[in-house]
């Protein structure tokens, strides 16, 4: 989903009862001086800019953003079979993405709505708290009318039109995952700043990267930030056993695979730079009804009072990058 520029602040208490890095885009980013220097020497990248429709509400892009779109879509259509879960590779067909062109929101919506009830809401490419709870609680899924550039391919921190289209709205025609998304914008407008931070780690690890399926030789991807993503996609799925302890280092060619467990989840802190180490399985799609209908807010007090657990990844020191409004 859609982020706020990040600022930083200091984490003083990774692990404790204190919230540590409060954030919605990312918990804690490893950095040091020299890498501080090394970006201010380097130039800075364009930022990306939304589209606006015309007085008809259409989009004109590009013919290079129409040849990403393209060579995203050729891709990714290469690594998604046997890896993505059904009801995904279903809404795909549903969809009927053109292959040569980015498709006009109009023609998304009118699959949405007549599956779930959802529709698309062009959005820039960074929208405030309240906006992003709203959309979704009024089953408006926000997409930014942008696309990665060429040297952005393989890995992009902002929520692009790819991203949100072909990661997310695939499986926005399966009831559960509508549900799920308008549940937790309801819950999100009525949050209070700490409380989302910890909702955010339950959307960034079902909706964004989780993984569906109990037997590891059936288990398929429906995260949106993970089939958005050609090498992740590939990568989250090689995993050579579960496990269901605290977070550990693992092998970079080979993440960590945890039952979901909804207290648990709000306390696994994670970042936004580089490939998950560890991804969260829920049984099977219907599960997100029953995340649902359980005490989400009674699990993010409780887990507000125990804390985060120890991160997954190093941190070089106390400082973390720490975002407004950071779903994505």
């Amino acid at each position: 989903m859609e982020r706020l520029p990040h600022t930083n602040s200091v984490n003083k208490a990774i692990g404790t009862n204190s919230v540590a890095c409060k954030t919605l885009g990312t918990d804690a980013a490893s950095h040091d001086d020299s890498a501080h220097k090394k970006q201010d020497s380097m130039p800075k990248k364009q930022p990306y800019v939304s589209h606006q429709p015309d007085s008809h509400g259409h989009i004109h892009y590009s013919d290079d953003e129409n040849g990403m779109w393209k060579a995203l879509l050729e891709r990714q259509a290469e690594q998604i079979p046997n890896r993505a879960c059904p009801a995904y590779l279903d809404g795909l067909k549903k969809l009927n993405l053109p292959a040569t062109r980015i498709p006009q929101l109009h023609d998304i919506d009118e699959v949405l709505q007549a599956t779930t009830g959802w529709q698309t809401a062009a959005v820039p490419a960074l929208i405030s708290f309240g906006k992003f709870f709203k959309l979704l609680a009024n089953k408006s899924f926000p997409v930014a009318t942008f696309i990665r550039r060429f040297d952005d391919m393989d890995y992009i921190e902002e929520p692009d039109i790819f991203h949100e289209i072909v990661g997310h709205c695939p499986l926005l025609t399966h009831p559960a995952f509508a549900m799920f998304n308008e549940t937790y914008g309801k819950l999100g407008l009525n949050a209070t700043k700490e409380e989302r931070w910890f909702l955010a780690r339950l959307y960034w690890f079902t909706i964004e990267f989780g993984l569906v399926g109990q037997n590891q030789s059936s288990r398929r991807i429906y995260g949106g930030g993970i089939l958005s993503s050609p090498s992740e996609t590939v990568y989250a799925l090689n995993a050579g056993s579960e496990q269901q302890a605290e977070p550990q280092h693992q092998p970079q060619n080979q993440p960590e695979h945890r039952a979901f467990d909804l207290l648990d989840v709000l306390r696994t802190p994670y970042r936004i730079d580089h490939i998950q180490p560890i991804y969260y399985v829920i049984d099977d799609l219907d599960t997100l009804f029953d995340i649902v209908n359980s005490d989400i807010m009674g699990m993010v007090k409780q887990a507000m009072s125990l804390g985060l657990f120890e991160p997954s990844y190093a941190v070089k020191n106390a400082e973390c990058m720490v975002k407004k409004n950071g779903i994505i």
